[in-house]
């Protein structure tokens, strides 16, 4: 019987074939938490009876929500994770090493058709690389650390082609958008996508985590982009799926349809055209996130802003998704056309998207933003709104004060 590419990873770790609907258990490759979740895990992992990690090479901390510690409370949590890592033999990521999902694809951790768990929803993003990759919570992790093992339940898959070409000032960020959209906010619940077609074949691996990314702002288990076309620094032996594989939707989009996209408030998947926002005055800007704080995204900003300088109004904030995106940056001169242009770099890590720290809004506030969520508090302030974008388009907010379309900034300077 035909399997789809979810079925068959999940069908490889547990040794035998299962489908859509089955339960399995299956063998987990790597797991990885944060400081938001790894003082649970530990304790959930010591309550279980456990003394050593089932094997120390395959689980990864990262100290990056709030990093550095904002408060004493934090501090302590994150001495507790330093402790553990280093009586467990683990890799630990410090402060401002990185975000977790950006350390986990750049060094390495994570390889194609690999099971992986992390206590962290934004997990998904691995499936840029082809693994099946889902965020669990504390206990479920804790399990896994002792055992190295979890159980799972086969999920549904809905296929996504997207053809044809994108258009100047658009990107992948827009495409997910628009389908977050389409979907909905509990559109695709626990059910894996799979990204295909000329659009995905043609995208960076940087493009590739955006979209995979964000599968969980739909309810998404995991999503898995199709590997050809992607370039990495090993070999590696795509999965694809079967000729006849069963669906629950297949989606066609022809992405040189789509302008840019933005999510307003409160919800991602409040999601229109850009020029049903135009015109928004804009307080706050933020580049940054497990979705959009890569070189790439710093690059396209970049053009937005060469030789210019942000709206006088605007604070502009740029968090690089690792220590290592952020000296690319500086090697290449991008780091130095931000920071002339107004922006303020701060340490890599999650801090003003998940709102603890460095970046909280002022009340009434509008803030365009290159994360992936925006109900109401999400960066700290119940009081503001988050517009959700492409980096351009948050370069674009930033220069003008207001809310444009990247393309018509983009158009003026001949990019």
């Amino acid at each position: 019987m035909p399997q789809t590419i979810v079925e068959k990873i999940i069908s490889n770790h547990a040794g035998k074939k299962v489908y859509r609907g089955e339960m399995a258990v299956v063998d987990v490759d790597m797991v990885m938490a944060t400081d938001t979740t790894a003082p649970l895990t530990i304790q959930a992992f010591k309550r279980m009876g456990g003394e050593k990690v089932w094997d120390p090479e395959k689980m990864v901390l990262v100290i990056d929500h709030a990093s550095p510690p904002p408060n004493q409370a934090i501090a302590v949590l994150h001495d507790l994770m330093r402790e553990f890592a280093k009586e467990q033999n683990i890799k630990l990521y410090d402060i401002g090493a990185g975000i977790c999902h950006q350390l986990m694809v750049e060094n390495h951790h994570v390889k194609p058709g690999q099971i992986v768990l992390g206590a962290d929803s934004h997990t998904c993003t691995y499936g840029a690389l082809g693994a099946f990759a889902t965020g669990v919570g504390s206990t479920d992790l804790a399990g896994a650390m002792l055992t190295g093992s979890t159980w799972v339940k086969v999920p549904d898959t809905i296929k996504v082609e997207l053809n044809g070409e994108l258009q100047a000032g658009v990107y992948a960020k827009d495409i997910i958008l628009h389908l977050v959209g389409l979907l909905g906010i509990e559109g695709a619940t626990y059910q894996a996508i799979e990204f295909t077609g000329e659009a995905v074949k043609a995208m960076s691996l940087d493009s590739r985590m955006t979209l995979a990314n964000m599968v969980i702002e739909m309810g998404g288990k995991a999503g898995l982009v199709d590997m050809a076309g992607l370039e990495l620094p090993y070999e590696f032996e795509p999965i694809t799926p079967d000729e006849g594989a069963k669906y629950a939707k297949v989606i066609s989009i022809d992405v040189s349809e789509i302008e840019p996209r933005v999510a307003g408030p409160h919800s991602p998947d409040n999601v229109k055209p850009i020029s049903e926002f135009e015109g928004v005055p804009i307080q706050q800007a933020f580049i940054g996130s497990c979705t959009n704080g890569r070189l790439e995204d710093l690059h396209e900003a970049a053009k937005i802003l060469k030789g210019k300088k942000i709206h006088p109004n605007v604070r502009f904030l740029i968090a690089p998704a690792s220590r290592k995106v952020y000296l690319e940056a500086v090697k290449d001169g991008t780091a130095q056309i931000l920071t002339e242009a107004g922006a303020t770099f701060l340490p890599s890590g999650c801090g003003p998207c998940v709102g603890t720290h460095l970046g909280v809004p002022g009340n009434n506030e509008n803030i365009a933003s290159s994360t992936n969520r925006n109900f109401r508090g999400r960066m700290g302030n119940p009081n503001s709104n988050i517009y959700l974008g492409s980096p351009s388009f948050v370069a674009a907010a930033a220069l003008n004060g207001e809310i444009v379309n990247p393309q018509k900034v983009l158009d003026e300077e001949g990019n």
